[in-house]
């Protein structure tokens, strides 16, 4: 049985030190823990190497800007110190986390200037977040709150505030016996799950024209549907055939669009009850 995080061996990079697993702690009155006011990546190493680090390094530092948080390090400072505690721990496959926040200091207000940012990384080994669902799909409820509008908040940061709902949510999901919990965006699009990125999104340069194959599955009513759709760089074209439903009921409908260069196939469930997805595809590379 796996020992609780703040009880294990090992050492976490702080603030350009090595600490102790079981020291690496922060003051009560650290603003992040009252405000929100922190922000973070979750990254995986493969074989020793981990999967697009200079960009989340680089994410990083702009949500910390987007939120008054700014990174006191360089993505070349940070991607040398994520290295250094993968080879501190002797991982090769691993789970590692890079997070910034306010500090404690002389701010314990809203306004939080004079404290200072810090930042820590740590690692460690974690299966597959979804157990076996990669091959035989996740079960997804579907979240009641929405994704905020980039309006009342900056919802492009990678910011710990903006994960209160989806903590909600997953709580929910879990509840149901499912996986995890589909979040539409303040648009009623389909934007992500609680812990996953979008169901299908491919990036628009290097991709021309995608053809789906999609199930769906709500109770006993189910949907297959196949869907092409090609783009000029601007607008997607979309044609939708083979679509069978059973009952003759449907359970989603489907749109496309290209959003910060990303080519997606968006989906709106009818219906705001446990829904499974599985789908495959087959992209040509512009």
């Amino acid at each position: 049985m796996l020992k609780a995080y703040d009880d294990r061996d090992g050492h976490i990079w702080m603030d350009g030190n090595l600490v102790p697993w079981r020291n690496a702690n922060v003051h009560i009155l650290t603003h992040a823990l009252h405000y929100g006011s922190s922000v973070f990546e979750g990254e995986r190493a493969y074989n020793g190497k981990i999967f697009k680090s200079r960009e989340h390094s680089e994410r990083l530092i702009k949500s910390g800007n987007y939120i008054d948080v700014p990174v006191p390090y360089s993505v070349d400072e940070i991607e040398e110190a994520k290295s250094l505690v993968l080879s501190n721990l002797g991982l090769k496959e691993a789970y590692i986390r890079a997070v910034c926040w306010r500090g404690s200091g002389e701010d314990m207000g809203v306004a939080s200037q004079k404290n200072k940012v810090k930042m820590a990384i740590a690692a460690w080994e974690w299966g597959a977040y979804y157990g076996d669902a990669k091959t035989k799909g996740a079960k997804l409820d579907i979240s009641k709150w929405n994704r905020p509008s980039p309006e009342t908040i900056p919802s492009f940061a990678k910011a710990a505030g903006l994960y209160m709902i989806c903590s909600m949510s997953k709580h929910s999901a879990e509840a149901k016996g499912c996986s995890d919990s589909l979040m539409r965006d303040y648009r009623g699009y389909v934007a992500e799950a609680t812990g996953a990125n979008n169901l299908i999104s491919l990036t628009a340069a290097d991709y021309q024209s995608v053809d789906y194959q999609i199930q769906i599955v709500r109770g006993s009513h189910y949907n297959s549907a196949l869907i092409k759709v090609i783009h000029d760089g601007t607008n997607t074209y979309m044609t939708e055939y083979g679509n069978v439903n059973q009952p003759n009921v449907g359970v989603a409908t489907f749109s496309s669009d290209i959003n910060s260069g990303d080519l997606r196939l968006l989906a709106y469930p009818d219906a705001a009850t446990a829904t499974t997805f599985k789908f495959i595809y087959s992209a040509i590379k512009s």
